[in-house]
This record gives structure tokens, C-alpha cells and sequence, in this order.
């Protein structure tokens, strides 16, 4: 039986593994990433007590993330 591909809608970020890098300051490190040529692909949103999470697609439309870790963040 074939499975049904599964597209994930605009704004909601990949149905695959996704590589994310830990980042000192994850404001600077997107504007660097928007500077040279990468799109948002979802946001900066939080994941409570953890950490600052966003996506971002590079010039060749791989997808990425990265993370600021904050035990504060609600």
C-alpha cells in the first residue's frame, strides 16, 4: 500500500528531520542569516522553559533551525 505524501502548510515549518544549531543570541544570528540571502520559514516562537526556536530556508531552500536556550522563556 502507498502512503499519501504529506505536504506540510505554508508557516508550519518541514515534515522532516531538521538540523538546528545552538546560538549565542538568536536575534543577531537571524538578521546575519536574513543579511545573506536566507528566508524566515517559521518564525521565532518559545518553547517553554527551554529555549528561542526558528526556522529558516538558506539561498538554495534547505531548511534550518536554531535556538537560543533560555530556562526562562514562556
Amino acid at each position: 500500500m502507498k502512503r499519501p505524501v504529506s505536504v506540510p502548510p505554508v508557516g508550519t515549518g518541514t515534515n522532516a528531520f531538521t538540523c538546528s544549531m545552538q546560538v549565542e543570541n538568536f536575534d543577531k544570528t537571524a538578521a546575519v542569516i536574513l543579511a545573506n540571502g536566507g528566508v524566515v520559514a517559521l518564525p521565532k516562537f518559545a518553547i517553554p522553559g527551554r529555549c528561542w526556536q526558528g526556522y529558516f530556508l538558506d539561498p538554495d531552500n534547505n531548511t534550518f533551525g536554531i535556538f537560543q536556550v533560555d530556562a526562562e522563556v514562556k
